[in-house]
C-alpha cells in the first residue's frame, strides 16, 4: 500500500486538480514504509517541498492477511518543488510511538510499549510509547518509534522513524529493543535524515527546482539503485558522496 502510494504522489501533486485515493491491502509490511512512517516523517517532509498530502489510517493491515485501508487526498499543483537542505542536526525534540498488535492478547503491545521506554529511558531519551490493541484481518505485531529533531541550516524539526515487526516465537521484548536499536544508532549519528527517507527523497529532490542536499547515517544499496534510476529519466545531477554503508550525502543539482 505504500509503495503504490508513493508511486502515484508525485504525478497527482502535479496534476490539475485535487485528487483523492482509497487504498487498501497491507499498511504494516516488512520491506516497505508503514502507514504511520508516511504520516509523520515523508508527507511533512514532502511538504515543505511544496507537496500538500493528507494520509488517514483508516484501518490497519498487518502483513500477510492485510485487510487495511487508508484515505490519501493530494492537492494539485503547477509548480515546480522547492529544494531541501538537510546537512546538520541540533537539538532531539521529542521521540514517541505506538506498540500495536492486532488478534493477539493485550499483554503483548504493553510489554513492548514498557520495554521500549526502559530502553530508551538507559539513553536518557525520555519517550511516549502507546500500547495498541486492533481487530483486523489476521494477526500481527509491531511497534513504530519516531524521533523529532531541529535540523540545520533551516532550524526546521524533521522526524525520522523506525519500525520493528514481531513473528511467532519472538518476544515482544526483543521486538521493542530491535527498533530502539535502531532509534539509538541514528540518535549517534549527526544525520538528519535516516537511511530509508533519505532513499525515498530522491525522485522529489531531483523534480525539485534548485540544488539540494540531505545527509544520511549510512548509504545503502537501495539508495545508490535509486540514485541509478533517476539518472536514467531525468535530466539532473543526482549523487552520492560517501562509501556504502557509512555516512554520507545525497546531492541533487
Amino acid at each position: 500500500m505504500a509503495l503504490l502510494a508513493q508511486t502515484v504522489l508525485l504525478p497527482l501533486a502535479f496534476a490539475k486538480g485535487d485528487s483523492g485515493l482509497t487504498l487498501r491491502g497491507g499498511t504494516h509490511v516488512p520491506w516497505a514504509p508503514p502507514a504511520p512512517y508516511l504520516e509523520h516523517v515523508f508527507l511533512p517532509l514532502l511538504e515543505r517541498m511544496g507537496v500538500r498530502a493528507q494520509l488517514d489510517l483508516v484501518r490497519w493491515g498487518f502483513y500477510p492477511a492485510g485487510g487495511g485501508e487508508v484515505q490519501v487526498r493530494v492537492e494539485g499543483r503547477a509548480k515546480l518543488l522547492r529544494p531541501i537542505a538537510l546537512t546538520g542536526r541540533k537539538e532531539l525534540q521529542r521521540v514517541w510511538g505506538t506498540a500495536a498488535v492486532m488478534n493477539l492478547p493485550a499483554h503483548i503491545p504493553q510489554r513492548m510499549a514498557d520495554r521500549a521506554r526502559n530502553v530508551l529511558a538507559g539513553a536518557d531519551l525520555r519517550a511516549r510509547v502507546e500500547p495498541l490493541r486492533l481487530r483486523g484481518a489476521g494477526p500481527g505485531a509491531g511497534i513504530f518509534l519516531f524521533a523529532e529533531y531541529t535540523v540545520w541550516p533551516t532550524g526546521e524539526a524533521v522526524a525520522v522513524g523506525f519500525t520493528a515487526y514481531g513473528r511467532k516465537g519472538l518476544p515482544a521484548e526483543h521486538v521493542a529493543e530491535n527498533a530502539c536499536e535502531q532509534l539509538l544508532l541514528h540518535h549517534r549519528s549527526d544525520a538528519p535524515a535516516d537511511p530509508h527517507l533519505v532513499d525515498q527523497l530522491v525522485l522529489p529532490m531531483a523534480m525539485a527546482d534548485g540544488e539540494s542536499r540531505v545527509r544520511t547515517p549510512r548509504v545503502s544499496q537501495h539508495l545508490l539503485t535509486n540514485v541509478w534510476v533517476v539518472r536514467k529519466f531525468l535530466a539532473r545531477d543526482v549523487r552520492v558522496e560517501g562509501e556504502m554503508g557509512a555516512p554520507g550525502t545525497l546531492i541533487v543539482v
